[in-house]
């Protein structure tokens, strides 16, 4: 089922299934701010996660496996048959969610994922909380408590795009974090560098997509979750459209959608080719759980996860 919220100047369409934003518009702006696909029936084979909440824990976790406080956890291998990617096959993000809230410009979905999903260990129970603010500001606030230890790291994965140009060519991205995180070729974390003299340096802003390689890397933008800030800025010289985004977390994943090739027809008839669009996911840092400081992604009983992310839009 959809459910559509709009105010200060956006309006935003989303599904159930898997707390998706579908479709996002910008008054005076005629194209979509997102990827979404056209029949929401195709979203379990072939959306890629598009606008999907990604949990109980986003990104990838090596080796499909983790011990905490001294107990082994075999998690779902659905990443390349070895290792876990946004919370398994059956994560938050393929699964449907239960209505919680609505009202004229807010939206809030929640779901329960059961001990032993997917191999984690602990009950969690998950809301994610869309409204459209001031200032054309999207904001996602997710929160998560549990019964027994386990991991949580949620992320919002829309891709984005400012222009109806068919991609990203047109768009420059802009990061503040001087570190990043290397990946091995089944792009598991292997530490933290810095980005200088690379090309994971954004600081001062760099044009899209990345044509020195794949880009699918988490940007440290600090070593632990702290106050709401602003971190990064997306803008399309094609439409002049900008879109600034703040967050709480530690890390942004950014992905600039090299491997998109949608089978079926986007919005509005669209075809999503490589490069269509780029994912900027906040976030922990990936893996964490295997890599000694890196930020914490344990959630213990009585601790409650926030998060906190905003995506406010300029024209101009």
């Amino acid at each position: 089922m959809e459910h559509t919220i709009s105010g200060h100047g956006l309006t935003a369409r989303f599904l159930e299934m898997g707390a998706i934003l579908r479709d996002l518009r910008l008054e005076g702006h005629d194209a979509p701010l997102v990827l979404g696909l056209e029949d929401a029936a195709h979203y379990p084979e072939y959306s890629q996660f598009m606008g999907a909440t990604a949990g109980r824990c986003a990104n990838r976790i090596g080796g499909a496996r983790f011990v905490l406080d001294g107990a082994e956890h075999e998690l779902s291998a659905n990443f390349r048959g070895r290792h876990t990617l946004h919370g398994g096959a059956e994560g938050t993000g393929k699964l449907r969610w239960r209505l919680a809230e609505k009202a004229a410009n807010v939206v809030r979905f929640e779901i329960t994922l059961a001990d032993g999903h997917m191999g984690f260990p602990g009950r969690i129970e998950i809301a994610a909380t869309f409204a459209c603010t001031a200032n054309a500001t999207l904001r996602v606030d997710y929160e998560a408590t549990c019964d027994a230890s386990t991991l949580c790291n949620l992320a919002h994965h829309s891709y984005w795009v400012l222009d109806d140009t068919g991609g990203l060519d047109h768009h420059r991205l802009q990061v503040a974090a001087d570190r990043y995180v290397p990946v091995d070729d089944d792009l598991i974390p292997t530490g933290v560098a810095s980005v200088e003299g690379t090309r994971f340096d954004y600081r001062e802003g760099r044009g899209l997509p990345d044509r020195e390689g794949l880009l699918d890397h988490n940007l440290c933008l600090a070593s632990a979750r702290g106050p709401l800030r602003e971190v990064a800025e997306l803008r399309s010289e094609a439409s002049n459209v900008a879109m600034r985004i703040a967050t709480t977390e530690a890390g942004l994943q950014v992905y600039d959608g090299a491997n998109l090739d949608t089978r079926v027809p986007g919005l509005g008839g669209r075809r999503y080719a490589p490069h269509a669009g780029i994912a900027l996911e906040p976030q922990a840092w990936p893996d964490g759980i295997h890599h000694e400081g890196f930020p914490n992604t344990m959630l213990r009983p009585g601790e409650r996860y926030r998060q906190t992310s905003t995506f406010r839009f300029l024209k101009g």
